[in-house]
């Protein structure tokens, strides 16, 4: 539990609607698979569609996974009627992003009014271990939905 209370009681049913209205997390065939008030998890497997020249997972899919986990972390405990934009992100690609699969952990640091810092890593999870191959420090802005 991250300790957050969400202003929003129906913030599970906003937050999945709006995970399924993003194209593309369904084309990278990412999910859901955490949700909570200020945290939510992305998982997807590895496909060779969505792999670099080397076979690595791409720097950008790592950084869309990253940053919408971050996003719905934080539109998790915005109010009704809100929606999430980010308004800024810096990504460390700290090792190649090699592995069957991935989970994005999207963390709010710091709710606030209008802006909302999170934190989001990317793990390859691969032979029961987790391995860090990434780590974001992102704002979000609340926006009228």
């Amino acid at each position: 539990m991250t300790g957050f209370i969400p202003r929003n009681p129906d913030f599970e049913n906003r937050v999945r609607d709006s995970f399924g209205a993003q194209t593309f997390m369904c084309a990278i065939g990412a999910t859901i698979t955490k949700l909570e008030p200020g945290a939510v998890d992305l998982t997807m497997d590895k496909r060779v569609d969505l792999c670099q020249q080397h076979g690595f997972i791409h720097a950008g899919v790592t950084t869309a996974i990253l940053d919408s986990a971050a996003g719905y972390a934080a539109l998790s405990l915005f109010n009704p009627g809100e929606d999430v934009l980010t308004t800024e992100f810096k990504v460390n690609l700290l090792r190649p992003a090699e592995g069957p699969r991935f989970v994005a952990r999207g963390r709010v640091l710091k709710p606030g009014k209008t802006l909302t810092v999170c934190r989001s890593d990317v793990f390859a999870l691969r032979d029961g271990e987790d391995v860090l191959v990434a780590t974001a420090l992102l704002s979000m802005i609340a926006v009228a939905g």
